[in-house]
This record gives C-alpha cells, sequence and structure tokens, in this order.
C-alpha cells in the first residue's frame, strides 16, 4: 500500500521538476540583453520583424530569433599584394580599412561575408589606384591614394549599410634594385645641391669682398678728393684774401693821391715806383710839385744809386 502511495507522488515530482525545468530554459531564453555598442535584428519565423535598441528585451524562445550587430568602428586589414605602377615597375602594398556600421539591416540581408567582400573590395580598387601612378608619384602621394581609395570603398559599401571611415596605407616597397637605384638617385641629387650651395655660397663671398673693396676705393676716392678741394678752397680764400688786401691797398694809395692831400711819403712811394719806368728807359723826365722840392734831393739821391746799381753789372761785363 506505501509503495502504490509513492509512486503516484513521486511521478508528479518528477512531472514538476521537469515543468520547472522547461519553464526556466523558456524563461532565460525569452529575454535578450543589448549592450550599448550593439543593436539588435529580430526575426520571426525567419521572418524580419524590426531592429532593436540597446537595453532589455524579450522574445518568443524557439520561434524569434535575434542577430546582434557591433555598431562600433571596426578595422579590415588588406593582406600585402603586388601592384604594377604606369612606368611597369612591381611594387607590394597593403593597408588597412576603418569602418562602421550604420545599418543593421542592410548589412545582414546584403552581404554574406562582409570582412572577406571589403578586403576583396579594398585589394581590387589599391591595384586601380596604385596602377594609374609613376612609381615616384605612387611614393610621395600616400594620402592622395588613402583619399581616393576611402571614396571608392564609401561608395561600394553604402549598399551594405556600412561607412568607410579611413584607409591608410601601410606601405608601399618597390624591389630591391629599384631601391637602391633610388638611393643612388638620392645621393646623387644631394651631391648636386651641395655643390650649388657651396658655389652659390663661393659667388655670394666674392661679390661681398668685391662689393667692400669698391666701397673702399670709392670712400677712398672720395677722401681724396674731399682733401683736394679743401686744400684748393684753402689756396683760393688765400689769394682772394691776399688780392683782397692788394685791391684795399691800392684803393687806399689811389684814393690818398686824389684825395688832393697826399703825404710826402705817398708821393715818394710813388715816384720811387717811377724809377722803374726811368731805368728801363721807358721814361725821361720826371715831375715834382713845388711843395716837394723838399723832398726831391731824396728822390734824386735814390735815383742815381738806383742807376749805379743797375750800371755797375754793365760796366764789369
Amino acid at each position: 500500500m506505501d509503495n502504490d502511495l509513492f509512486g503516484p507522488v513521486t511521478g508528479v515530482m518528477l512531472l514538476g521538476i521537469v515543468a520547472a525545468i522547461v519553464i526556466l530554459i523558456f524563461a532565460i531564453r525569452a529575454f535578450r540583453i543589448i549592450r550599448p555598442y550593439e543593436k539588435g535584428v529580430l526575426e520571426r519565423l525567419g521572418k524580419y520583424q524590426s531592429t532593436w535598441e540597446p537595453g532589455l528585451h524579450l522574445l518568443v524562445p524557439f520561434i524569434d530569433r535575434v542577430t546582434k550587430v557591433d555598431m562600433r568602428e571596426n578595422v579590415v586589414d588588406v593582406p600585402p599584394q603586388e601592384v604594377i605602377t604606369k612606368d611597369n615597375v612591381a611594387v607590394t602594398v597593403d593597408a588597412v580599412v576603418y569602418y562602421e556600421a550604420t545599418d543593421p539591416f542592410k548589412l545582414i540581408y546584403n552581404v554574406t561575408n562582409f570582412y572577406l567582400a571589403a578586403t576583396k573590395l579594398a585589394q581590387t580598387n589599391l591595384r586601380n589606384v596604385v596602377g594609374e601612378m609613376q612609381l615616384d608619384e605612387s611614393l610621395t602621394s600616400r594620402e592622395k591614394i588613402n583619399i581616393t581609395l576611402r571614396n571608392i570603398l564609401d561608395d561600394a559599401t553604402d549598399k551594405w549599410g556600412v561607412r568607410i571611415v579611413r584607409v591608410e596605407l601601410q606601405r608601399i616597397e618597390p624591389p630591391a634594385d629599384v631601391t637602391q637605384a633610388m638611393h643612388r638617385q638620392m645621393k646623387a641629387e644631394r651631391d648636386r645641391r651641395a655643390m650649388i650651395l657651396e658655389a652659390e655660397g663661393d659667388k655670394t663671398a666674392a661679390i661681398a669682398r668685391a662689393e667692400g673693396t669698391k666701397q673702399s676705393a670709392i670712400l677712398e676716392a672720395e677722401g681724396r678728393a674731399s682733401a683736394i678741394k679743401e686744400i684748393a678752397d684753402a689756396e683760393r680764400q688765400q689769394k682772394i684774401l691776399i688780392a683782397d688786401g692788394e685791391a684795399q691797398a691800392i684803393r687806399n694809395v689811389f684814393n690818398a693821391i686824389h684825395d688832393g692831400n697826399p703825404t710826402e711819403d705817398l708821393l715818394a712811394i710813388r715816384y720811387l715806383e717811377a724809377l722803374k719806368y726811368v731805368a728801363n728807359g721807358n721814361a725821361t723826365k720826371i715831375f715834382m710839385p713845388l711843395e716837394m722840392q723838399g723832398l726831391a734831393n731824396v728822390v734824386g739821391a735814390a735815383g742815381e744809386l738806383f742807376k749805379s746799381s743797375q750800371e755797375t753789372p754793365a760796366s764789369k761785363s
């Protein structure tokens, strides 16, 4: 009898336990938490229902399915590949592509494997962009390549619900022989620039020295000219002063003679000056005023003395 009692009780307990486990599983599967950097795409029986924002959400277990999409910025590493430039030089190029999801619906339903698709798309367009450039241009135009490739990828991935943030080239490596040739060319160019700079320096120094010599000669010539001019001015001033003195003396004598009251000394000087003409035979007679008779003897004696001084050398000869 006891066995009959515990048999049904044990069966009910097991059934209750199983039911509790099933309810717990349903409860666990019925709740979904969407993180702040995620969005959820809800499907019910294989059909798109809605897009869930971050937070706690309830779904129907075994009927609804949620796919979470990471909305943060991600990176695609484009593997290295050889690219032929426009001047037929093979270079090794690789890059990284930074992207972020903008539409979870398109990202899930419009592309099967976005990472693989983005990698192949980046490789193809990188080959096209670099292939249209010369080697020198490709080595010096990283920013141009980055911008061009980003615009191309952004347009192509728009239907996938993705925005290309930026593209960065990691390296562009030409072959070893081309690299060595570029190094030699660079060294030769630097040597040429150094020689040009050295020649320009020598030229500038020579010009500066010549200009200094020229300025020195000009200053020296100007100094000499100034000294000569000062000497000439001094001599001219001296002659002017002498001439002015002589002119003033002549005027004084002239005025004294013509004033009507000449002194005996002045008349004696004038008569002595007239003796020059007597000695040369240019004058034969001398007229003296009556009031100068007292001075006549002195003048006559002076005249005789002057004549004797002139005749003595002639008689000796």
